[in-house]
C-alpha cells in the first residue's frame, strides 16, 4: 500500500502544474489565405525555398459545413489549398477563398487583433537580406541585432510578400541569451 502510494505521488510531482492538450507534441503547420494560390506557391517555392507536398481542393458545401468547421460564410469555397514543408520548420498551408464572401483585401498590420508574420531562420542575415533585395522585395529596415536581455544574440528583419503579408528573417547562429537563464528550450531550426 505504502510503495503503491508513493508511485502514485511520484506520478503527481512530476505531472507539470499546467494543463495541457493531450498528447501535445508542438505545431504542425501555418494556416494563412493569399489573394492567388498559384503566384503564392510560386513564390514560396521560389523565393523562399518551401516545397509543396501536395494540393487539395476543392471545399464547398450547400450547407452551413464551412460556417461551422471553418468559421466563415457558408457559401464560401476554397477551389484548392497547399500544403508546403519549409526546411525544418512548421508547414504551411496556404488557402485561397472564392465565392459569395465578405473578404478582406488587405492583411492585419502586426498591431491589429489577429495581427502575425511567420519568421524564417537564416544563417547569414545580410546574405538573405541582399538576396531579398536582389529579387525585388520590400525590406523593412536593416537587420536589428539584439545585444542584451533575453534576446541577446538575435538578429531580426521584416520584410513583405508581393501581397503584402509581414514575414521575417531571424538568426542566432551562436544562440540566444536567454539559454543561460532557463532549462526551458524554444524550438531551434538549426538542430
Amino acid at each position: 500500500m505504502i510503495k503503491r502510494l508513493m508511485i502514485v505521488l511520484a506520478g503527481i510531482v512530476a505531472m507539470p502544474l499546467w494543463a495541457a492538450i493531450p498528447g501535445l507534441q508542438g505545431p504542425d503547420h501555418i494556416g494563412f489565405t493569399v489573394p492567388n494560390l498559384s503566384k503564392a506557391v510560386t513564390f514560396f517555392e521560389e523565393v523562399i525555398g518551401c516545397e509543396t507536398a501536395y494540393r487539395v481542393g476543392p471545399f464547398k458545401s450547400d450547407s452551413d459545413w464551412m460556417e461551422k468547421h471553418l468559421n466563415v460564410d457558408p457559401r464560401a469555397e476554397i477551389p484548392q489549398l497547399a500544403m508546403l514543408s519549409c526546411g525544418r520548420g512548421s508547414n504551411l498551408e496556404i488557402f485561397e477563398y472564392s465565392g459569395p464572401i465578405e473578404q478582406q483585401k488587405t492583411g492585419p498590420k502586426n498591431s491589429d487583433v489577429g495581427g502575425h508574420h511567420i519568421g524564417f531562420y537564416v544563417d547569414d542575415i545580410n546574405a538573405a537580406v541582399s538576396y531579398l533585395k536582389s529579387q525585388n522585395l520590400k525590406v523593412l529596415g536593416e537587420p536589428t541585432v539584439m545585444t542584451s536581455g533575453p534576446n541577446a544574440g538575435i538578429s531580426w528583419v521584416y520584410f513583405l510578400s508581393p501581397w503584402g503579408m509581414q514575414l521575417e528573417l531571424v538568426s542566432y547562429p551562436d544562440g540566444v541569451g536567454y539559454e543561460k537563464q532557463t532549462d526551458v528550450r524554444l524550438f531551434d531550426p538549426r538542430k
